[in-house]
């Protein structure tokens, strides 16, 4: 009978429930579900071991294999590069943005693109891999993963949804960093006692034949005594070496061997954590080894990257060559992969080589490679190794380090590139050089994200130099660094402070610093902001440059009262007319321009960043201008849509480790839930908004939390509970948010209801004076409603005259909730059948948005206003039923997008595009494509 791969494996011991679970995920992914698995553990724990075992058992299904590789982590996608090259004959099926993307980061073609689309470009290169089969992915030692790959990897694994991929990453504990907040983990903990037991009789016979002599017999220590039949181990070494491993099985393996070999004081319980004891272990063999092999092993571990050609080109420099790797490899220290490469059997095996040898042979490893590393495409890595043997500053490297990390950045390698020009910065032998290649090297660790090394290197950098203006810069990566990782006063600080010591100098570049100053001031108070408009307003800024019109439009924020309002278009042609301007500075714009209530130009201007971005690949870009353009929907009433964008958002957002969007995101989500009176959902949502606040700043989902509860609480008819939710908004810090502004009707209703007016009085004076200044008739539309309510001798003129200036296709809520109102004005007035017709409008409006409470409320009234009961209903789309993301592809397959275009805009994988659309025919009463767009239009 003819044994499988998986069969030949020697057995696993006691790891059945490992195994059992990683052949779920595998068996899964034969039936088109994909997964991912995080498999954590100490060093030998068995990670490497289960993985391999997997990978054996994976018959049927295409396997991709990577290993992170130390001395890679600063070149950009070497470890995507190593773990993708068997898939690449699929890379012509890719959309060409993304396959530009992916042949640019594996150095295939030039230019380069955003992180993200490379990582929908892994996506979608598995996807294809796996077509007609299933794949399984297996990256070993991730924590080593250069910070390129690893992105994109985490966001190819965080999509992944319906095509047959499981991806497996192996971390090992304590070094290096993978963090993969959200995914699944399997955390391997030691083996069971029986299992130890068994691992260690098995390894102790071993260790005799390894060790025994030509008459198969050999004297032991310590109790130990060798025999033809084993290692013979005394009871007492033996609960010793069973307590010392803790289960580990390379533990269990080595150290018996160790033992036999020689009474080392290091191997002794307790002298050194388990770790290090086993490099102690594994170096007292090489320790053995014959000196050329030594040399060698350490040139191996020097590289890394076990290529036997550059490994023994080098070599051949020191003194060793090909015949001197046998002693290794008869000691199992060695593993060779069909001549492709060499690597040690164990990382630890690597740690233990180069830990421990001199340092004038670890220079001399490095200078051989650099030597060896001759050709164009290995320049960055022979610049490292250039860089490890520098005993000083040494201008020629500084050089060769700087054009590494400026083709890095060109590749998307943001991190590699700070790695590569900190490097060169320290190597510099001219300070201008020094300080220059510092300020590159802090503005590319902004990019990647790295915040504090951002901030340090900034801070630093900051120090050295004397122009005012290059310090001013620095200052704001510094507060740039601040801001993203909460710390929203000292980056306003920051801010302000850099802006005043250039603005007599270089007031365009303070006017730059002051617009990010809104941000900043916005999650602090209206104090704040108003010292921003304040510096901006003193600034002696030309008319020519874009940013004056900027400064304008943002100048008119507080405005209260009668005036001509700056309109958003006027102020982005203007802007266009002199030049271009960052997609920052217009989020800023967008904002500024929903709480001046211009809803229609801040949401095309958020649809337009959203498009751009979309077509871009920049996934992480799209949550803030989606949440824009959600809450332009929630204002004029496209709830479906709110929540499709929203939920989108939210997703990327936690895809791409922006968790502050998360929380704000889900607040606004929050917001959905109480106007569908989804009591439970909204305080699950509303609890994640109102996380994250620092000293001194608010958290940034707090002002949508908490109008939403206040929302929630009005909706039941918890009107003293609404209030005093409401209330806190109408408070610094939250006084100037937009959320404070228009949450003012609802606080008035609720102090109405409760028989409290006077706590309406100041809340109400502020709405009036900004409908005002805004010129919005929807907005006087409420400020009409809220008179009506504070003043019952005048309601019913203010009613009909608020009901005539709203627009009810456009703002349908806003109109529903005046018609309620007044509907039951007309039926306490005991004018029942007057009252019947704004109530049933009013009936319409909720059941067609599913606004549950409202629509309850109406029902009553109306029941009590004399009219037939009225049955509920539910939401009046076609899409109902659907899920927002259902909806969304629904939508774009409407409008003739195939599945792969659709793919692309939403960055998930054509195979889930088609998932989701096979789910959502049922639901929508179809069978096929074609009908879909019989009903475009209900899709809303």
């Amino acid at each position: 009978m003819r044994t499988t791969v998986a069969e030949q494996l020697p057995p696993l011991r006691g790891r059945e429930h490992e195994q059992q679970a990683l052949g779920v995920l595998i068996d899964g992914a034969r039936e088109g579900r994909s997964a991912v698995l995080v498999v954590r553990g100490e060093a030998g724990i068995g990670k490497t071991a289960l993985l391999e075992d997997a990978a054996a058992r994976a018959q049927g299904l295409r396997v991709l294999r990577g290993t992170g590789l130390e001395a890679e982590a600063e070149l950009p996608f070497a470890g995507l590069q190593l773990l993708l090259t068997p898939a690449l004959d699929r890379l012509p099926a890719l959309p060409e943005p993304q396959r530009d993307a992916l042949s640019a980061a594996l150095g295939l073609g030039p230019g380069g693109r955003e992180p993200m689309l490379t990582g929908l470009a892994v996506l979608s290169l598995l996807t294809e891999y796996a077509d007609g089969s299933a794949v399984l992915v297996v990256v070993d030692d991730a924590q080593w993963l250069d910070r390129a790959s690893r992105d994109a990897l985490l966001f190819a694994a965080r999509r992944l949804r319906a095509e047959g991929v499981v991806l497996l990453f192996g971390v090992r504990d304590g070094e290096g960093s993978f963090e993969a907040a959200g995914l699944p983990e399997l955390r391997l903990t030691g083996l069971s006692p029986e299992a130890a037991a068994t691992l260690l009789d098995e390894r102790a016979f071993r260790a005799a034949e390894n060790s025994s002599g030509a008459d198969g017999r050999s004297s032991g220590v310590d109790g130990r005594s060798l025999g033809a039949d084993g290692l013979r181990l005394s009871p007492a070494v033996r609960y010793r070496l069973l307590a010392e491993a803790r289960g580990n099985p390379l533990a269990l393996r080595e150290l018996p061997l160790a033992m036999a070999d020689e009474a080392a004081s290091d191997l002794a319980a307790g002298a050194l954590p388990l770790t290090d004891r086993l490099r102690v272990a594994f170096h007292g063999r090489i320790s053995r080894l014959p000196e050329a092999t030594r040399t060698l092993l350490t040139v191996l571990a020097t590289d890394e990257s076990g290529e036997p050609g550059i490994v023994l080109r080098a070599a051949a420099s020191l003194g060793a060559g090909v015949d001197d790797l046998a002693p290794a490899e008869a000691a199992d220290l060695l593993r060779r992969h069909t001549g492709v490469s060499i690597t040690f059997r164990h990382p630890l095996i690597r740690a233990a080589v180069y830990q421990r040898a001199p340092l004038g042979q670890r220079l001399a490893a490095h200078r051989a490679l650099a030597d060896a590393l001759d050709a164009p495409e290995q320049s960055d890595r022979r610049a490292w190794h250039l860089a490890a043997a520098a005993l000083g500053p040494d201008a020629e490297v500084a050089d060769a380090l700087e054009r590494t990390a400026i083709r890095a950045r060109e590749r998307g390698g943001h991190t590699a590139a700070a790695a590569a020009y900190d490097r060169a910065a320290r190597l510099s032998d001219r300070p201008e050089d020094r300080t220059r290649r510092q300020t590159l090297a802090a503005q590319a660790a902004l990019e990647s994200g790295d915040l504090v090394r951002a901030g340090d290197l900034a801070r630093r950098t900051a120090r050295e130099v004397s122009s005012e203006s290059l310090r001013a810069s620095l200052s704001q990566v510094q507060a740039l660094a601040q801001f993203w990782q909460g710390a929203f006063p000292d980056a306003h600080r920051l801010l302000i402070d850099a802006a005043a010591s250039i603005a007599a100098a270089d007031p365009e570049q303070a006017a730059g610093m002051l617009v990010q100053a809104i941000h900043t001031g916005w999650y602090l108070g209206e104090p704040e902001l108003a010292e921003v408009l304040k510096r901006l307003g003193d600034l002696r800024l030309a008319d020519e440059p874009a940013v004056t019109p900027v400064v304008r439009f943002l100048g008119r924020l507080f405005d209260i009262g009668p005036g001509k309002p700056l309109s958003l278009t006027d102020t982005l042609a203007e802007i266009r007319s002199r030049g271009a301007i960052s997609d920052q500075v217009l989020l800023i714009l967008c904002g500024v321009a929903l709480a001046r209530g211009q809803d229609g130009p801040a949401f095309d201007l958020a649809v337009s960043l959203a498009v751009r971005h979309r077509a871009a690949g920049a996934a992480g870009r799209l949550p803030t201008v989606l949440f824009f353009a959600a809450e332009a929907d929630i204002f004029t009433g496209r709830l479906t849509d709110a929540r499709t964008a929203t939920v989108e958002a939210r997703d990327l957002a936690r895809d791409t480790g922006q968790q502050q969007w998360v929380r704000q995101l889900s607040s606004v989500l929050a917001h959905l839930d109480a106007l569908r009176g989804d009591e439970a959902e909204c305080r699950a949502h509303a609890e994640l908004g109102l996380e994250g606040d620092t000293p001194g700043s608010i958290a940034p989902g707090a002002p949508w939390a908490h109008w939403s509860l206040g929302l929630l609480d009005l909706g039941a008819g918890r009107a003293e509970s609404a209030l005093s939710r409401l209330e806190r908004l109408t408070k610094v810090p939250f006084s100037h948010h937009i959320c404070a502004t228009r949450s003012i009707p609802d606080l008035v209703e609720a102090a109405v209801r409760l028989g409290a007016p006077d706590r309406a009085a100041a809340p109400f004076a502020k709405l009036a004076g900004w409908a005002e200044s805004v010129g919005q008739p929807w907005a006087e539309a409420l400020v009409l409603r809220c008179r009506a309510l504070l003043d019952d001798d005048h309601a019913e003129d203010l009613y009909t005259q608020a009901l005539a200036i709203h627009d009810r296709e456009a703002r349908p809520i806003e109109f529903a909730r005046t018609a309620l109102l007044y509907g039951e004005w007309l039926r306490r007035a005991r004018r029942k059948s007057e009252a019947r017709t704004p109530l049933t409008e009013a009936l319409e409006v909720f059941d067609r948005l599913d606004l549950r409470p409202w629509a309850e409320r109406a029902r009553h009234e109306l029941s009590a206003a004399g009219a037939p009961a009225a049955d509920a209903a539910g939401a009046g789309s076609t899409a109902t039923g659907l899920t927002p993301q259902e909806l969304q592809i629904v939508r774009l397959a409407a409008e003739g997008l195939s599945n792969r275009d659709i793919a692309a805009q939403l960055f998930l994988s054509h195979r889930t595009v088609g998932y989701h659309l096979y789910k959502a025919y049922p639901k929508l009463g179809v069978t096929s494509r074609g009908e879909l767009k019989g009903i475009a239009a209900q899709l809303h």
